[in-house]
Formats: structure tokens, C-alpha cells, sequence
């Protein structure tokens, strides 16, 4: 009874499909303002925060591997981004923190459905300076500073009555007015190499353009796919 219910139930995976762009709107090179990922990347970030259907525009997936090699995957908040890079905090105790330790390397993807646009970003991850990610720590809601502070971020604990009794004697200790002090806590700044903008079409003929930093001889790459930008970055178009 259970199987035949589960059965008429069950939706055909494999068959579910998401209109994308139409020939119409390709992103093509010639619409890229400046020839370096930045600007584009604030370009479409910006599309995104106005777009009252994206909830959280700066929700962004962070990959990272441990020394054993396996790799591990968990959505961030996005709080800076400049030329010099991509700011997520958390706490340095955590898994994704441990990890990073171990290995800096990581990539991190964006993904906007009502604009079929995802953004992927390879790099190198190392803490900001403390001063950075206090003053950050400070601006964000006492909320969250205790819930940061009470909170021993990826380890096993008993009961979520440990976290709230926790949180109740950070409360009692600090008064209403108490500065909650910086735990273990705060944030990487993702230096990128790659920096990848897709846009989906319909008829499955994606757009991928990639940006790469490069610093050797332009003169010994291939000219027909592989092209010079700005500050120091190449990018070439990549087949869906």
C-alpha cells in the first residue's frame, strides 16, 4: 500500500524543466562593459537586488576540501566584494574554518533563478584582519553577536536546550547594555582566479563566459577563443 502510494505520488525528475533565456537576450562579449569581472560581477548583483523575487541575493554556496580530499559544500552570506575580492564571515572554529586552514583553496557559487544567471569564483581564502571583522562583528544585530558568541559552530551537542541555556547566561552575564565580546569569530577574504558568469537558454546552448587572472606572455595564447582584458584578467567563451 505504502509503495503504490508513494508511487502515484512521486514526481518524474528527470522531466522537469525551467524555461530559460530566449535567443533573444544571449550575453554575449560585446555586452561586457569593461573587460574584467568585477564591474560585471556588480553589474548582475545589482540586477539581482532588484529583483524582488530573489530573497536573498548574497546567498552564496562555499565549497572547500580537507586534507583528505573530500570536499564539503554550505551556503554563506556575502558581505563585501571589491577588486580585492569576496568577504564571508563565520566562525574559526567551524568546519568550513578548519578546513580552510588545511587547504585555502575554494570556490564559491551564486545562483539567481528569476534572472537564470549563477556566477562561480575560484580562490584562495585567508582571514581579514581582526580589527575588520570586529568592527563588522559590532554592526551586526546584539541578536546575532550573542547567538554568535553562544554558539560552538560544527561540534555535536546534546540538546538545543544547551544552546538556548547558553544563550540565557551570555544574556544574564551582559545585561541589556553589556558589548558582546568577538568569539572565535570572523571573516576570509576569497582572493579569486576564476571568476565564471553563466546564463541559461532555453534550448540548453548556455552562455559561460570565464575570466582568468593571467600574467604571463599574452602573445603565446590562442586568439581565436582566448582574449586580453583589463587589470590583468584573460576570458574566453566555454561551450555549456
Amino acid at each position: 500500500m505504502r509503495i503504490s502510494l508513494f508511487r502515484r505520488m512521486s514526481v518524474d525528475i528527470a522531466s522537469l524543466r525551467l524555461k530559460y533565456k530566449t535567443p533573444k537576450e544571449v550575453f554575449t562579449e560585446e555586452s561586457i562593459v569593461k573587460k574584467e569581472p568585477f564591474s560585471l560581477f556588480n553589474q548582475w548583483f545589482q540586477d539581482a537586488l532588484n529583483t524582488p523575487e530573489i530573497l536573498e541575493p548574497n546567498a552564496i554556496a562555499l565549497g572547500t576540501v580537507n586534507k583528505e580530499g573530500f570536499p564539503s559544500l554550505r551556503y554563506v552570506l556575502l558581505k563585501d566584494y571589491s577588486p580585492a575580492g569576496f568577504t564571508f564571515f563565520t566562525n574559526y572554529g567551524s568546519r568550513k574554518a578548519q578546513e580552510i586552514q588545511d587547504n585555502p583553496n575554494v570556490a564559491m557559487t551564486i545562483y539567481w533563478t528569476p534572472l537564470r544567471r549563477s556566477i562561480r569564483i575560484e580562490g584562495v581564502a585567508s582571514k581579514i584582519p581582526r580589527e575588520e571583522s570586529e568592527k563588522y562583528f559590532h554592526s551586526r544585530p546584539r541578536a546575532s553577536q550573542i547567538g554568535a558568541l553562544a554558539s560552538p559552530q560544527s561540534t555535536a551537542i546534546p540538546s538545543r536546550q544547551y544552546l538556548d541555556d547558553i544563550e540565557s547566561e551570555i544574556k544574564a552575564k551582559l545585561g541589556e547594555d553589556g558589548e558582546v565580546p568577538l568569539p572565535n569569530w570572523g571573516g576570509y577574504l576569497v582572493v579569486p582566479r576564476t571568476i565564471e558568469f553563466w546564463q541559461g537558454q532555453t534550448n540548453r546552448l548556455h552562455d559561460r563566459i570565464r575570466f582568468k587572472k593571467f600574467d604571463g606572455d599574452v602573445s603565446a595564447l590562442d586568439a581565436k577563443v582566448t582574449h586580453v582584458g583589463e587589470d590583468g584578467w584573460i576570458y574566453e567563451r566555454l561551450a555549456p
